[in-house]
């Protein structure tokens, strides 16, 4: 496979600003959703989904909880200096760790509006008697001090704001804390939400889980997702996120053949715990997965049982229930999907990874499914409408090149 092929050009569409939801539907399972089985579609609302399943399948969520990572500072002079979190670096890197920490943290971010604030300068915020200060230690690296015994969790609650997209031209409202949250979100540390799960309601997950298995892992979502590609696919630079998988999500994956991603976040978890097994069975006990790791010339893979059964080991040998890495995976037409055999996911923004990865999916059909959508007055994006794939991957769809 030529990877400088993939172009971003080939998963571009006409997106009308006019589909792009700007606010949540009042009931989350009142949404659309786009039924795409080998080829044919149909329409039904989301709530119809539990009886669109009709083989026992194992369904699996991601159970990240997304923090509210935009703080907003003032200079002396008055300059608004934005900083968005991204990622942990002290007193640890384990996101879950660090959310509970008190007194001082550093994260690498984004800074917006940075050549109003050097090196080494300190900005100051209060807020209900908490003092918090930031002092930009390198370009991109933050170190956060604040002034009583809360935890890093309670005083973003108090300070940040709900890191909604950039194509939301709307500031955040209260309703948003709620509703640009899953009803299952347990574990913080997203900075964006996993959409696809927005829609499910505790009556569409009783009524799934009275027929089917649902389990939870968490892969903490980063802002690389909302980032447009701008170069071919060798050289597009992904965000690595942090990812936590369970012994007994290995359990039930080897109990189960049919395998339901809720989300490309989800989907690219179980991609990517296959190719942990890989590199496991390789001597390599390193658990991140670079950007094009599935497309280097292995010499052999071994079927998913025997990958799975590696972690299981791994966490077995070591007495642990969670095994705690990173991924960067990139998925785009040409990669071959070792886990999962259907998904539950939004419509996404043209020439980003994710209408790659859907693409992948689904072969040239994409562009069908997006027409379709777009024909039937879907809403788009994060608070939009919903899909359910079924695409028949034993077929093989050629990488799409200019």
């Amino acid at each position: 496979m030529d990877i400088k092929k993939i172009h971003p050009e080939n998963f571009n569409y006409q997106l009308p600003k006019e589909s792009i939801a700007q606010t949540p539907l009042e009931v989350r399972s009142n949404s659309k959703l786009l039924h795409y089985r080998n080829g044919s579609l149909a329409h039904h609302q989301f709530s119809f989904l539990p009886e669109l399943i009709k083989t026992k399948s194992l369904i699996i969520f991601n159970d990240t909880k997304v923090i509210p990572a935009r703080m907003i500072f003032h200079k002396a002079t008055g300059a608004r200096i934005e900083i968005f979190l991204l990622e942990p670096l002290a007193p640890t890197v384990i996101i879950e760790e660090i959310m509970s920490s008190k007194g001082s943290c550093t994260w690498i971010c984004l800074i917006g509006n940075a050549k109003k604030w050097a090196n080494d300068a300190v900005l100051s915020i209060t807020v209900d008697q908490i003092q918090l200060t930031a002092k930009r230690i390198s370009k991109d690296t933050v170190l956060f001090n604040w002034s009583s015994q809360k935890t890093w969790s309670e005083l973003l609650l108090a300070l940040g704001k709900v890191p909604l997209p950039p194509y939301i031209s709307r500031a955040p409202s209260s309703a948003d804390q709620n509703r640009y949250q899953t009803v299952y979100s347990t574990l913080e540390g997203a900075v964006a939400a996993p959409t696809a799960g927005l829609h499910f309601t505790k009556e569409v997950l009783d009524e799934l889980g009275d027929k089917h298995q649902l389990d939870y892992l968490t892969l903490h979502v980063s802002a690389g997702t909302f980032q447009p590609i701008k170069t071919n696919a060798e050289e597009h630079h992904m965000h690595r996120e942090q990812l936590r998988i369970t012994r007994s999500n290995l359990i039930h994956l080897l109990e189960n053949e049919s395998v339901i991603a809720v989300g490309t976040t989800s989907l690219r978890s179980l991609e990517s715990l296959y190719w942990y097994g890989v590199k496991l069975i390789n001597g390599d006990p390193d658990f991140f997965i670079p950007k094009l790791y599935p497309y280097q010339n292995h010499k052999s893979l071994p079927d998913k049982k025997t990958a799975l059964s590696a972690v299981l080991k791994y966490l077995d040998n070591r007495s642990i229930s969670a095994v705690i890495g990173y991924t960067e995976i990139f998925i785009f037409p040409g990669y071959k999907f070792k886990i999962v055999n259907k998904m539950i996911t939004n419509f996404h923004m043209p020439g980003t990874t994710l209408v790659m990865l859907i693409a992948a999916f689904c072969g040239p059909n994409w562009k069908k499914i997006y027409e379709e959508a777009l024909k039937h007055d879907y809403r788009f994006l994060s608070y939009g409408d919903s899909s359910y794939l079924e695409p028949d991957l034993k077929k093989s769809f050629p990488q799409i090149i200019r």
